[in-house]
């Protein structure tokens, strides 16, 4: 009687196996994780020996463990993942500009440089003596280093799906790119541009552009609702695209789609600003206000011009017709100001530049540059380094302020003339600051600006006032407003008169804690703050909680504003009643 044979060993489920073949070989399974289906993946490898197989039996495992295994399914080429990547996931999700640049770098670079690589043989190697090779051939560090953040961020989206173990050009070097010193515009050359954009149509575009700071995209995109005349702000909500074309002659012409007789623009013409810091509010100075103002009306008698032709849509700047001003257009149109104002050559965006370093001559404190230009909390030190220049002006001014520190006068000699009661700065050079909290206003004579001193502390007692010497040729330089703001004579007093109140979404008038009217004594220097006019008022509706409708009102004549108040306030129970009437619905 024959013994019954002892069972074979089992594999636990999900367990490697290895065993040796009826073709002499030996082969070896390994569980890496479960198929779309729901069955188990089960990867398959071959060698001649046992310790061959057993050895990439166990890398496989500690690969499965680190979850470093490359997901099965199709057999990705660089050419085929890139393709994939940009038109099925990136088109969907990135800005109309942004998916250009990337399908350049794709279709124009990468595609026919490194397209046939395997996905999984990819080499940081590979990407570098490709990135060495389109600088040979030509194209700009820029060019390649676009090209290297395309294919950094393809590859990270191929890591993070599973097709693809580990990244290479994170590891590969990328091109080095130089950036370029920009030059700010000086101050004189600002002043030539503007005495010529005011010999051209759309004179505010230029003067946005370099004392605001404004991209390109915000200005061709502002309209008219953005501009609030009243308080003096202009507000940044969206940005104008570029124009893409398609033929409507059924390609018949012989021309490109953007030459074509019947071409079609299939994009949209704005898009929203694509940060909370980018969507700003930016005061604006009264010149700009006015020349706005005379823009408006310039635009008006355009619009009476073109009759029929004339297509509304609502935009600052625009063609003679009413359509919004192509970036293609506005920038050959930079140009030529450049040339006939006989100022040296520069891009339209150093425009950006100039303005971001004038606010560092100025001193603005950085949180408010930030604010002004848009830029995101996280990132606004590295772009103030970036578009922030240290001009002369800015290096003469500090090498001035570390000389009067380190070889300022003797200080035996300043106590001395201070106890003789005289002051240190020759008399014909002083000039007389009143500190008023946290404003300097300067005077030539002393008891002028005693007496806005004493009349300040007797409305504001709690806030600081007091009289300083000052260098005057020093203040000229350094002082806010320079020579033009000394005053040498008493400012005389004025009024302004104030009216303001809340309304519930019902048109219920709500507490609001201050009296229906009030009035503000002020000094001209600060009516300038307020307005000039009889009377001025607005709605809007508050954020938050209740979004209530708020009615404000001001001016210089009392009987005026008291008028305006009743208006003001009818409107808002209106709008407060009806908020589609005023465009609020999309708030709620």
């Amino acid at each position: 009687m024959t013994r019954a044979s002892a069972p074979k060993s089992r594999q636990p489920n999900g367990g490697s196996s290895i065993f040796k073949g009826k073709d002499g070989r030996w082969h070896g399974y390994v569980t890496v994780g479960v198929k779309d289906d729901g069955t188990p993946d089960r990867r398959h490898v071959s060698r001649k020996t046992r310790p061959d197989v057993t050895k990439v039996v166990r890398e496989m495992e500690r690969q499965r463990d680190k979850g470093a295994v490359r997901k099965v399914g199709q057999s990705w080429t660089l050419e085929t993942w890139l393709t994939h990547w940009v038109e099925d996931i990136a088109a969907a999700h990135v800005s109309e500009n942004t998916i250009d640049g990337y399908r350049v770098a794709v279709y124009h670079h990468l595609t026919p440089g490194l397209g046939a690589h395997r996905l999984e043989k990819l080499q940081p190697e590979h990407l570098e003596r490709f990135y060495k090779r389109m600088q040979d051939s030509g194209s700009a560090a820029g060019t390649a280093h676009q090209v290297h953040r395309t294919v950094r961020t393809a590859l990270n989206e191929a890591v993070r799906r599973a097709h693809l173990t580990a990244n290479p050009a994170t590891i590969a070097k990328a091109p080095r790119l130089e950036e370029e010193e920009v030059e700010p515009y000086s101050v004189e050359e600002i002043q030539r541009l503007l005495a010529e954009a005011g010999k051209h149509r759309n004179t505010a575009r230029w003067v946005i552009a370099l004392a605001l700071g404004l991209r390109q995209g915000e200005v061709l995109g502002m309209q008219w609702d953005d501009v609030d005349f009243d308080l003096g702000v202009i507000r940044v909500r969206r940005g104008r695209l570029r124009p893409r074309y398609k033929h409507g002659c059924g390609d018949r012409c012989g021309r490109k789609p953007g030459f074509c007789p019947k071409k079609i623009n299939t994009r949209r013409e704005t898009k929203n600003a694509k940060s909370r810091a980018g969507q700003r509010p930016i005061g604006a100075p009264d010149e700009l206000l006015q020349l706005l103002r005379q823009h408006k009306e310039g635009q008006a008698r355009e619009r009476a011009h073109a009759r029929d032709l004339w297509t509304e849509k609502g935009y600052v700047f625009t063609s003679p017709t009413g359509e919004p001003l192509n970036p293609n257009t506005d920038y050959h149109k930079w140009k030529e100001l450049l040339r006939a104002a006989g100022v040296r050559d520069a891009r339209l965006h150093d425009a950006r530049h100039t303005a971001a370093t004038v606010l560092l001559i100025l001193g603005v404190p950085d949180a408010v540059v930030d604010a002004i230009m848009g830029w995101e909390p996280g990132k606004s030190a590295r772009m103030r380094r970036r578009y922030q220049h240290l001009t002369s002006r800015v290096l003469k001014d500090t090498a001035a302020k570390v000389g009067g520190l380190l070889w300022g006068a003797d200080q035996t000699a300043g106590s001395a003339s201070s106890e003789a009661g005289q002051s240190p700065i020759p008399a014909d050079l002083v000039v007389h600051v009143a500190r008023l909290g946290e404003r300097r206003v300067p005077f030539l004579h002393r008891e002028h600006a005693d007496e806005v001193v004493a009349r300040w502390s007797e409305d504001w007692p709690d806030h600081t006032a007091e009289v300083e010497e000052r260098d005057r040729l020093r203040w000229e330089q350094q002082g806010p407003g320079g020579a033009s703001v000394i005053r040498d004579c008493v400012p005389e007093r004025a009024v302004v008169f104030h009216a303001r109140a809340l309304f519930l979404p019902g048109g219920e008038r709500a507490a609001t804690g201050l009296p229906e009217q009030w009035s503000l004594p002020a000094w001209d220097f600060e009516t300038d703050r307020y307005t000039d006019r009889a009377s001025a008022w607005r709605t809007a509706r508050r954020s938050g909680t209740g979004q209530e409708v708020e009615a404000k009102v001001r001016g210089t004549d009392k009987g005026a504003v008291e008028a305006a108040f009743a208006e003001a306030c009818a409107q808002a129970v209106d709008r407060a009643q009806n908020p589609w009437k005023y465009g609020d619905i999309d708030e709620w």
